[in-house]
């Protein structure tokens, strides 16, 4: 049985850490009865029935699962409109290929280009591998309560990252598990517009919260911004 944990300080900022910066990493909300993305209280969607995904949603679900297995191909976002944002406890993306950079740099992060920038990188390979391998143990689609739109897609995941892709079976030094609560609004075409990923179901703060939380939404934009800057936006081989 995989040991579900709301958070990990082993993400994206894996690579930040390889560049040598030195953002300090905020966790979600600590007031328990803060409402989530969804505008539910962590407690109310963790007690959400699962339900059955509709045929206009499977293809948003098939990309879903690509992205968090570290499996993303050119296909899985597709399912992106060009000015969606994802937004997690680590970042904050704006745009379709900020998205890609983020999702891209779980798997192989290129450093090639990163040399130019004068920054005081270790000795590492052409290519630094954060996550090879990712599983999901555990995905719901959840109902829908009457206070939240139809367009929008909720998900409970929980997701093992693993650092060593042979892994017979998981161990705390092989990998870590993060729960999450997914958040996904979508338009008309059925194209998501906001990709929410809030761990542990619990609430992101932002601009909205005060000044702390304008703090920590200008963090994320720059974590982001720093990702999009180092990692290919094309897919990785072999993913």
């Amino acid at each position: 049985m995989f040991a579900r944990v709301s958070y990990s300080h082993l993400l994206r900022p894996t690579l930040q850490a390889s560049f040598c910066t030195s953002t300090r990493l905020r966790m979600p909300s600590s007031d328990p009865n803060a409402t989530n993305a969804s505008g539910l209280k962590p407690t109310e969607t963790k007690s959400l029935k699962e339900r059955q995904a509709e045929p206009h949603e499977s293809e948003i679900i098939q990309s879903i699962k690509e992205l968090y297995t570290c499996k993303p191909s050119e296909k899985t976002y597709s399912v992106y409109a060009q000015n969606a944002v994802f937004h997690d406890p680590i970042g904050i993306a704006n745009g379709l290929e900020s998205i890609r950079a983020q999702f891209n740099g779980l798997v192989k992060v290129h450093l090639a280009d990163s040399l130019s920038y004068g920054l005081c990188l270790p000795k590492v390979p052409p290519c630094l591998q954060i996550f090879p391998r990712a599983d999901i143990p555990h995905f719901r689609v959840l109902e829908n309560p009457t206070s939240v739109p139809k367009s929008t897609i909720l998900i409970d995941q929980d997701v093992s990252y693993f650092r060593d892709p042979n892994a017979s079976s998981p161990t705390k030094a092989s990998y870590m598990t993060i729960n999450s609560l997914l958040t996904i609004e979508t338009n008309e075409a059925h194209k998501i517009v906001r990709h929410t990923e809030e761990w542990d179901h619990k609430h992101e703060p932002t601009s909205d919260d005060g000044f702390l939380g304008m703090l920590n939404e200008q963090r994320k934009k720059l974590t982001a911004g720093i990702t999009e800057k180092f990692v290919s936006q094309e897919p990785p081989e072999n993913a």
